[in-house]
C-alpha cells in the first residue's frame, strides 16, 4: 500500500481526503480522527467484485482550493470527478484515448481546468501509439483536448509518474518524463518545449515562483 495524496478543505479538523494504491479513497470529516471509504462508482477491473467498497487502485487526486469538494480522480482503470467530497463519482473518460494513467494536475487558477497524461494500461506503460499527449479539459471532465505543440508525436515511448506533471500560475505547466527529459509550456499547455534532458528517471517535478535579487 502507499498513501500518496492528501487533500483537505483548508480548515483545521475539518475535511480531508487520502488516496491509498490498491485501497482507494477514504475521507475524514474530524480533522483525521475517523476515515471511511469513499468509492462509490470507482470501478476495480483487477477484482472479483468490479465495484466495491474499497480496494480501488488510485493513481492520483486533485482539487481547486476555491472548490474543494469538487475531487478529480485518476485511478488504475478510470478518470473520474466527484462533486460531493468523494460521495460519488461520475465517469469523465470520454475523449482521452486511455483511462490509465498517474499524472494529474490542476490549474492554479481556474478550477475547471485539469491536466492528464494518459498511458497504456499496466504492462506496457507508455504513451498511446507512441504520441507524447498532455490532455487538458477547460469543463471539469466534460471534454478532453490533446496537447502536442513542441511534443514527439514519432517514437515517443514515455511515461509520466505521478508527482511528475506540476502547474503554476501564470500559465505555466511542466512535466518530466522516466526517460529524463523535462517539458515546460507558458500558454497553458498549447505549446510546448524541451527544458533539460539526460536527467535520471524524473519522479517529481515542482514548480514554484522565485524572487528576483
Amino acid at each position: 500500500l502507499c498513501l500518496h495524496t492528501i487533500v483537505t478543505d483548508g480548515e483545521p479538523g475539518g475535511r480531508a481526503t487520502i488516496a491509498i494504491s490498491a485501497a482507494g479513497a477514504y475521507r475524514s470529516d474530524d480533522g483525521g480522527a475517523t476515515w471511511a471509504a469513499r468509492n462509490k462508482g470507482v470501478r476495480a477491473e483487477f477484482l472479483p467484485d468490479k465495484h466495491p467498497e474499497f480496494g480501488q487502485c488510485v493513481h492520483k487526486i486533485v482539487h481547486h482550493p476555491s472548490n474543494p469538494g469538487r475531487l478529480f480522480l485518476q485511478n488504475h482503470w478510470g478518470l473520474y470527478r466527484s462533486d460531493d467530497w468523494g460521495d460519488s463519482w461520475t465517469d469523465i473518460a470520454n475523449g482521452v484515448p486511455s483511462d490509465f494513467g498517474f499524472a494529474m494536475a490542476m490549474h492554479p487558477g481556474d478550477a475547471d481546468t485539469v491536466y492528464i497524461v494518459p498511458l497504456e494500461s499496466d504492462g506496457f506503460r507508455c504513451t498511446p501509439e507512441a504520441k507524447l499527449r498532455v490532455y487538458r479539459t477547460r469543463d471539469g471532465g466534460a471534454s478532453w483536448e490533446a496537447l502536442t505543440e513542441g511534443l514527439p508525436q514519432r517514437n515517443a515511448y514515455e511515461t509520466v509518474l505521478r508527482d511528475a506533471l506540476d502547474t503554476l500560475a501564470p500559465g505555466q505547466v511542466f512535466f518530466g518524463t522516466r526517460s529524463g527529459k523535462v517539458y515546460a509550456s507558458r500558454d497553458d499547455g498549447t505549446t510546448w518545449g524541451l527544458v533539460c534532458e539526460g536527467l535520471p528517471p524524473v519522479v517529481c517535478v515542482k514548480a514554484c515562483a522565485a524572487g528576483r535579487g
